[in-house]
């Protein structure tokens, strides 16, 4: 059930009337060159929403459970480190920290201060963040100078270090920068203001579903991401739930994690998370556990009753985006493969392109109207709108439909054609002059096997004319296969998978895999071993 904690009223009502309410505003205070509709909210917003309540509760638990006093009092630690180290209201900071305490006091001391923070996924390479940090200019760079912890560990313990950068004050006065997945293509500048993740909270507490004060999230999503960092993070503190992150990110430390309290509890996660868990086939007696919700990607059916079938719980699916956060849900799995929009969002199709209602652009830098007009976000996803219940069908992405021979292909459908047959781990499904298919063959599997139930269930036309074997599929971050072609192409012979198995590791933006393929003749599906 929705939290019964709501957000202060005069900060609602505030976000409502366009900045006319209890919760003071100031006017002028940065430059309004980003066109964001969203009146500006005192730094006293983190202790309004985020951090009041009883001072006994626990709201964290990772390596130890931390109350609220104790959270509190980190946070204020925090804040007189930054501001000794110049960090000021309309300053800028950068964040580099895996998944752990530094990070949320850090995030949180920051956003106290009224400084812009933009977040930066731990596992870049020090090449990536510097690229990274000469795009964003902060003015203050936080990262680990020591860190305990590794690839299979839900969080880590840090003892963080403070540097000065050659940057700039914020240009903008939005409270987080965050970089978009780039699962396929470049990375995109995405800012959200204070009053955006405010009213994306306030989304959150009114979802049928959605647990509330008294229970228990266990995120699987990572904090640096808009799914941990709102849906986990974020929405936690301010609904009185605890957040507990698991110690190691395996199917086993993932149910410890869940047995060791008597709260009820939801898991977060993407559907790696939910491969990973279903993967598992005798998983102990969890009655707490009353359902997980998934981001991301739609979970394939063979997989989503995979996942019912052992643990008897609900299986629910977010639909979102780093420019919005959630945007519609089914989290009682009744309308699969359709979603509800979430209060407060509208949901339209045009042009066979799926647009949410935004008041402003979302992006920094250049603006492309192609992405945001007229207070419509382009997702560029394709989808449906039923006019009738308004249920919302999510058809994958607009690049993913091509054209072969005048015949239109969707590679969506072949994808989940070829990820549900048995003897397939996991496939992407690409179109670079012809359809190419990038698989991971389940044990024992072999490629013809591959080939005859490709025969049998697509037509001609829709099959992949390059059938390439590789021990692992790139994934960003999040979790996401990766389709863009370029990174696709750099798997290569000789390049061995820089982590384990996908039942066995957090999923990498770096993971990279042996592959073998040459090409057939037309009208049949190429492949090598």
């Amino acid at each position: 059930m929705p939290s019964e904690r709501n957000l202060d009223s005069g900060l609602v009502n505030m976000l409502a009337n366009g900045g006319e309410g209890e919760v003071r505003v100031t006017a002028g205070a940065y430059p309004h060159v980003d066109g964001s509709a969203y009146p500006e909210l005192e730094p006293g917003w983190v202790d309004e929403i985020l951090l009041a309540g009883p001072a006994e509760d626990i709201c964290l638990h990772l390596d130890k459970s931390v109350s609220r006093a104790e959270l509190r009092r980190l946070v204020a630690e925090r804040q007189r480190a930054l501001a000794d180290a110049g960090l000021r209201r309309g300053g800028s900071v950068a964040l580099c920290l895996a998944p752990s305490i530094a990070f949320i006091v850090n995030l949180l001391a920051s956003w106290r201060i009224g400084a812009q923070a933009s977040l930066l996924d731990y596992r870049l390479t020090a090449y990536e963040v510097d690229v990274a940090l000469q795009r964003l200019l902060p003015q203050v760079v936080v990262t680990a100078e020591h860190s305990t912890g590794g690839p299979l560990r839900g969080f880590a313990e840090i003892t963080e270090g403070i540097r000065t950068y050659p940057g700039q004050p914020a240009a903008t006065r939005h409270a987080v920068i965050q970089l978009s997945s780039g699962s396929t293509g470049p990375s995109k500048i995405i800012a959200r203001d204070a009053g955006d993740l405010v009213e994306e909270v306030q989304r959150y507490t009114m979802i049928d579903g959605v647990p509330g004060g008294g229970e228990r999230i266990v995120s699987l999503a990572s904090m640096v991401h808009v799914l941990g960092l709102v849906g986990g993070l974020l929405y936690s503190l301010h609904a009185g739930l605890n957040l507990t992150i698991p110690a190691r990110m395996t199917a086993d430390g993932i149910l410890s994690a869940v047995g060791a309290s008597s709260q009820p509890t939801t898991l977060l996660g993407v559907p790696f998370h939910i491969e990973l868990l279903a993967s598992v086939q005798q998983p102990p007696a969890l009655p707490q556990l009353t359902g997980m919700t998934t981001g991301g990607e739609l979970v394939r059916a063979d997989v989503h009753n995979a996942f019912v079938d052992r643990y008897g719980v609900r299986l629910g699916n977010m639909y979102g985006m780093t420019e919005v956060g959630v945007i519609a849900t089914d989290l009682f799995g009744e309308h699969r493969p359709a979603v509800r929009p979430a209060p407060g969002l509208t949901v339209r199709e045009e042009g066979g392109e799926l647009h949410v209602s935004r008041p402003a652009s979302p992006y920094l830098g250049e603006q492309d109207p192609g992405r945001w007009s007229d207070g419509w976000l382009h997702t560029k996803d394709a989808g449906t709108v039923d006019p009738g219940t308004g249920l919302v069908q999510i058809l994958g992405r607009r690049d993913s439909q091509v054209s072969v021979g005048g015949l239109k292909v969707d590679l969506t459908e072949v994808e989940h054609m070829l990820a549900a047959l048995p003897e397939v781990a996991a496939a992407v499904v690409v179109h670079d002059h012809a359809i190419e298919a990038y698989l991971v063959l389940a044990d024992g599997a072999a490629v013809p096997a591959v080939e005859r139930e490709i025969t049998t269930r697509l037509a001609a036309y829709k099959r992949p004319r390059r059938i390439h074997v590789v021990e692992q599929l790139p994934r960003t971050a999040t979790g996401k296969l990766v389709r863009n072609h370029a990174v696709l192409r750099e798997i290569g012979p000789g390049d061995l998978a820089a982590a384990g198995p996908a039942t066995a590791a957090q999923p990498d933006a770096d993971h990279r895999a042996a592959v073998s393929s040459h090409s057939l003749p037309e009208g049949s599906a190429d492949h090598d071993r």
